[in-house]
């Protein structure tokens, strides 16, 4: 009798093929895995800016014309924030699906509804055709892009930091998070080349939708080397000796519920830097002053690629001494430049130069060793779990609404407020490691 493959009853066809390829090619090295990572974390990070620079630069004037531009935009970031409220929704669903039916259900069910609610949005129509249902279907798929990011967590960050040597955990705890500078730069070259070859009414009237025609089929790229990876024996193994094994929420939260805490607060300096940097100067920029978008993007990928520089270096002065120090430090320096950075992009394009490659500079160093900050400090039992968890009510807690309540914060009581906002993210990554020291020991290495 024919032995079933562990798993095989609940794949999906794409696993059950990327399994047979696995056959073939036999063991998967990390050097795949960190490949496989980069390629399925740069395609959700796209789908996130290709959404962040269309509620910046689209969305206020095609959804809410009949208010002020500073209005219009504020009302496109509290939509661009649904996401992260309908994110931990999903991670419930997800993970329930996840231990009834597979790990590769679970990838192709939220990586198709992550790419179909972002495909949906190419034919969002405007206010002037729908009238009010024009944010409503916005909502829906905003809410449709959460919903499914909740269910992206695949362990594989988990993976290839498991199979990497001891002395380079710094170095694979980075690689993840390349995705997101790689995603912000092609986003933003997109965007770029759009605007600079469309006339101004046609980029509004059918040319920003292109980008989200693109996000789709990078998913689908994106969706079969993850499933590749999660059909490898290795995967398997993990999964089944329960060190890649969803368990459930209630178990983790009685059993290591302060961890969860501790691990949704440790990286917030860098998440909540993160759309300070991205998402929330170009707003301002586009908001007060005339020849904005084509030249604050044209600043962003400059900024992207030095994040790209300082997040490697992340990784090689983690292997050094240690993801804890670089988060720590780097915490502090985020403190120091919440100080007076955000004045700088009143003053001018040379502010606007300093603020962004400071700030993707300073990014890269703590975005770069925050990806499971903490989740050393979880039992092989709820690792999985307790690494998408801590993920979601991190972006939850430190970005969701960062770009709503900076242009808030900004436009009532000035940009030195912001570097306030910033500072108290500062603050709580420093609190966070402290006190998982003082609980653990130093476990995040």
């Amino acid at each position: 009798m024919a032995v079933t493959p562990a798993g095989a009853a609940s794949s999906t066809p794409l696993e059950r093929d990327a399994r047979l390829i696995n056959a073939r090619e036999h063991e998967i090295r990390p050097g795949e895995i960190a490949v496989g990572v980069i390629i399925g974390r740069s395609s959700e990070f796209f789908d996130f800016f290709v959404y962040a620079i269309a509620s910046a630069l689209v969305f206020p004037s095609l959804i809410f014309p009949y208010t002020d531009a500073l209005t219009g935009t504020l009302y496109s970031f509290a939509i661009f924030s649904l996401a992260f409220v309908a994110r931990p929704f999903g991670a419930l669903l997800f993970m329930r699906i996840d231990r009834r039916h597979g790990r590769g259900v679970k990838l192709t069910t939220a990586l198709f509804l992550l790419g179909g609610s972002t495909a949906a949005m190419a034919f969002l129509p405007s206010h002037e055709q729908v009238g009010g249902l024009a944010a409503i279907f916005l909502a829906v798929l905003r809410v449709g892009q959460g919903f499914a990011q909740g269910g992206t967590w695949d362990g594989l960050p988990a993976l290839l930091t498991l199979s990497a040597p001891q002395e380079r955990r710094g170095w694979f705890r980075m690689i993840p998070q390349l995705g997101a500078p790689i995603g912000m730069f092609v986003a933003s070259a997109l965007f770029a080349f759009l605007l600079s070859t469309l006339k101004p009414a046609d980029f509004l009237d059918w040319g920003w939708r292109y980008p989200f025609f693109v996000a789709f089929v990078i998913n689908v790229v994106a969706l079969f080397a993850r499933l590749r990876l999660i059909s490898t024996p290795e995967f398997t193994r993990l999964y089944e000796s329960r060190d890649l094994q969803p368990s459930p929420l209630s178990d983790l939260i009685r059993e290591e519920g302060w961890t969860v805490v501790l691990g949704a607060f440790a990286p917030l300096a860098s998440f909540a830097l993160f759309h300070l940097v991205t998402v929330f100067p170009l707003s301002w920029v586009v908001l007060t002053k005339s020849d904005a978008p084509l030249r604050f993007l044209v600043i962003e990928l400059v900024g992207a690629a030095v994040g790209l520089v300082t997040m490697a270096l992340s990784g090689v002065i983690a292997d050094r001494i240690g993801s804890r120090k670089v988060l720590g430090v780097s915490a502090a320096l985020i403190g120091a430049y919440s100080s007076f950075a955000p004045r700088l992009l009143g003053e001018g394009p040379a502010g606007e130069w300093t603020y962004v490659l400071l700030g993707f500079g300073l990014l890269g160093l703590a975005f770069g060793q925050s990806s499971g900050a903490l989740n050393g400090s979880f039992s092989s039992k709820h690792r999985y779990t307790g690494g998408g968890t801590t993920a979601t009510a991190a972006w939850f807690i430190g970005a969701g609404f960062a770009p709503l309540v900076a242009l808030l914060l900004a436009t009532t009581f000035g940009l030195r407020s912001v570097g306030v906002y910033l500072f108290s993210g500062a603050v709580c990554t420093l609190v966070a490691l402290a006190l998982n020291r003082g609980r653990h020991g130093d476990l995040l290495r």
